[in-house]
């Protein structure tokens, strides 16, 4: 931390006993999400939905525990020693604000990008028509499937008949790259990293999961309330998605949604739908957030 002289815009002043509420009731939620998980996970048990959650996605439980305000709001404190531990503090007098100065300049560009992404994708139509096959193309003709420890609903070759019946309709790059070499052709859209920014879709299940990431990777910047709404929505999302899989879970509480019958699909989709409503807010918020940020960023370079 360090002392601040220079002005900078704050919108909102939290009291101590106000935001100390915020800050336990935040690690209390996060508590309530994650302890039977970390138990589970100190006896060295897999779980497919949050193993994928913090393994693919690098911001571990500790971090997701932490809290902060995010940019524009000043904590007023009476113990310094009781602040949140956030190195992007600044104080000045009693109270202590995540500093804009701190936010690395080789970042902004990433920055830009990550707006712009979420823009195009909060204003593309949304399509429900994939039915979650994106699953089964990352095992289609394969002797080694990603989650080699669990078995599959269906014998290797039913299965590969099934994917043949149905068509590849992915959109994200970031589940694409994971099909197997069979499957990447059958895919009907050409998806690239470069292209990533214009093939996102509001109605994708993996895009609205990424919130989550697209979130956390601005932490401390953006309010940590924020981060877990999103990593909430990732659960359900990585739930469905894993339900939807090939693989048998039912021994994870997961039922299968059987895509492979009709109506197993418009089960899919019904929940996909749900998804998609629950994201289109949710990335309103971490758009506008992104947006202040940036704004708060950009005018802290001019003042330098």
């Amino acid at each position: 931390m360090l002392i601040e002289t220079q002005s900078i815009e704050i919108k909102k002043t939290i009291p101590e006993a106000e935001w100390k509420v915020k800050q336990s009731a935040h690690e209390q939620r996060v508590d309530e999400i994650l302890n039977d998980y970390l138990q589970a996970r100190s006896r060295q048990e897999k779980n497919p939905v949050m193993d994928f959650l913090f393994e693919y996605y690098a911001f571990r439980p500790a971090n997701l525990r932490k809290w902060s305000p995010g940019i524009g709001v000043e904590l007023e404190y009476s113990n310094f020693d009781q602040l949140p531990e956030i190195s992007e503090f600044s104080v000045r007098e009693n109270s202590a604000f995540v500093d804009p100065v701190f936010f690395p300049k080789k970042r902004i560009s990433s920055l830009k990008w990550m707006l712009q992404m979420l823009k195009n994708t909060q204003s593309s139509r949304p399509s429900f028509g994939c039915f979650g096959m994106h699953e089964w193309a990352m095992v289609y003709k394969t002797d080694k499937p990603r989650h080699n420890q669990v078995p599959l609903r269906m014998e290797p070759e039913k299965l590969a008949e099934f994917v043949e019946s149905r068509p590849l309709l992915c959109t994200h790059y970031d589940a694409f790259r994971f099909f197997t070499k069979p499957a990447q052709p059958m895919n009907r859209f050409e998806l690239s990293r470069e292209k990533f920014h214009e093939t996102e879709q509001p109605g994708c299940i993996h895009s609205n999961m990424d919130l989550y990431k697209w979130a956390f990777k601005i932490y401390p910047f953006i309010s940590s309330n924020l981060i877990l709404e999103a990593f909430e929505l990732a659960v359900k999302a990585r739930r469905i998605d894993m339900q939807a899989s090939p693989y048998d879970l039912r021994n994870q509480g997961l039922q299968p949604i059987k895509i492979e019958t009709e109506s197993g699909r418009k089960e899919y989709k019904k929940k996909q739908e749900m998804i998609f409503e629950k994201g289109f807010p949710i990335r309103n918020e971490v758009i506008k957030a992104l947006k202040k940020i940036l704004l708060s960023v950009e005018s802290t370079a001019l003042k330098e």
